[in-house]
């Protein structure tokens, strides 16, 4: 699998642009915003756009998605159920986060733990991971062992847990019992800041690296 890494909006929130490389099979992985600058991004790249995935409900995660999926005719797959309070708090987003008013998020399918969702000959794994926000979903191709975390996971830190129906022992729990165990190689996309890897987060990472459960 390959991907690109296009960061949007104010909050600079990582949209990634992923592809099947035998098939140039697409799909945007939380689309905050700036949809202009993304179907730039995806013109210039010459992939396929097939799909819209979203690992939250938050706004600079979701803002351009409908837009989007509008204009390449797709769906928009994703996140888990548990957001939907979110999605429908979209206009209530806006207004405490600074965005413009957005399209309503409507996904086409919603996602829960174990799906496997298929691009062109690719595959990624779902792993519901709460306590960002309760429906949160991480995307991980286990083949080119490259995560999309969405705000579970940053490099040296971890997603806020402050928000309605966050949960902090419920975040470190994702982290440390679905993550970990897909090995350390894994490289992964946090939502916002630079790529790291699951095995310098549990070397360094103050909130969940091993040493924190020894």
């Amino acid at each position: 699998m390959g991907w690109q890494i296009n960061p949007v909006t104010h909050f600079q929130q990582n949209c990634s642009l992923i592809w099947c490389q035998a098939t140039d099979r697409a799909a945007l992985v939380d689309p905050g915003g700036d949809a202009d600058r993304l179907q730039r991004a995806v013109a210039n790249s010459g992939k396929q756009i097939e799909k819209i995935l979203l690992t939250h409900g938050h706004m600079d995660h979701v803002g351009a998605a409908t837009a989007l999926a509008k204009i390449y005719d797709v769906p928009i797959i994703g996140p888990h159920r548990e957001d939907q309070f979110w999605l429908d708090a979209l206009d209530q987003q806006a207004q405490m986060m600074g965005f413009a008013p957005t399209d309503p998020v409507k996904p086409d399918q919603w996602l829960e733990d174990g799906d496997r969702i298929t691009l062109g000959e690719c595959e990624l794994k779902v792993l519901h991971c709460p306590g960002h926000t309760p429906g949160h979903v991480v995307l991980v191709d286990t083949v080119t062992r490259i995560a999309f975390v969405g705000d579970v996971l940053f490099k040296g830190s971890v997603g806020r847990s402050d928000f309605p129906r966050g949960d902090q022992a419920a975040l470190v729990n994702s982290i440390v019992s679905k993550l970990w165990p897909l090995g350390d190689d894994i490289a992964f996309v946090p939502g916002h800041g630079p790529m790291s890897t699951f095995a310098a987060e549990r070397a360094t990472n103050p909130f969940v690296a091993d040493k924190n459960f020894g």
